[in-house]
């Protein structure tokens, strides 16, 4: 997939830092796209030209596998599908309150488990399912032990779901940024963030993003992310 001009793209999550970037970089590739986030306006607001959108929460069971089935019906096929879609929440696990869980669990595990099980059913021999997880599955911070948990579990996800898509010939990557300057921390659902040093800029792997689609890549850890 090293051209992707005339490729079909779903993109979950665009409406993010990180979601939007990529998004915009697959269309200036030549890819058409499906764009999916909770807002129809900001969905709208992208400017995204020609692109299908498709309102959906991640939070409700079946929302993985109607955006998969409102971009294959609207395109025909879909050659890739990006997941972008995450929230924060920050805090000790002896304090931290069950709806949090329930959150964090519903939006950066069991939602990005769906669109996997549905992208994989649906993607075109030779594509790709690109899930973002996070350098907290390789190094899990003190304060943050739930938030580090859920991506790692998303991490393993996808680790070991490429394995069982090499029979169907779809590459799944897992891509593990280091701390991003997406303002996700400004937007925690719970709890206050630990310091932290400056992060890299969402446009550098948004860009990593890319060249690992095209570049044939299965797993992107954060040691593979250069600063911008």
């Amino acid at each position: 997939m090293t051209d992707l001009s005339g490729t079909v793209f779903v993109v979950v999550g665009a409406t993010g830092a990180l979601g939007s970037r990529i998004a915009t970089l697959l269309a200036d590739a030549g890819a058409t796209l499906t764009i999916s986030g909770r807002s129809a306006d900001k969905l709208d607001a992208l400017g995204i030209d020609g692109a299908h959108t498709v309102t959906a929460d991640l939070r409700e069971p079946a929302a993985a596998a109607q955006v998969i089935d409102a971009a294959k019906e609207k395109h025909g096929r879909i050659d890739g599908v990006v997941n972008a879609a995450g929230v924060a929440a920050f805090g000790p696990v002896a304090e931290i309150d069950d709806d949090t869980v329930d959150d964090l669990v519903l939006i950066d595990f069991l939602g990005p488990l769906r669109l996997l099980r549905a992208a994989l059913s649906a993607v075109e021999e030779g594509g790709v399912v690109v899930g973002i997880s996070a350098v907290l599955a390789e190094q899990p911070v003190a304060g943050m032990a739930t938030y580090s948990a859920v991506k790692a579990a998303a991490s393993t996800l996808y680790i070991a779901a490429a394995k069982e898509a090499r029979r169907s010939k779809i590459r799944v990557v897992d891509v593990r940024p280091p701390h991003t300057e997406t303002g996700l921390v400004d937007r925690a659902i719970a709890g206050d963030p630990p310091k932290m040093p400056e992060g890299i800029s969402p446009d550098a792997v948004a860009k990593r993003v890319l060249s690992a689609i095209t570049g044939g890549e299965r797993e992107v850890p954060s040691s593979e992310f250069d600063a911008e």
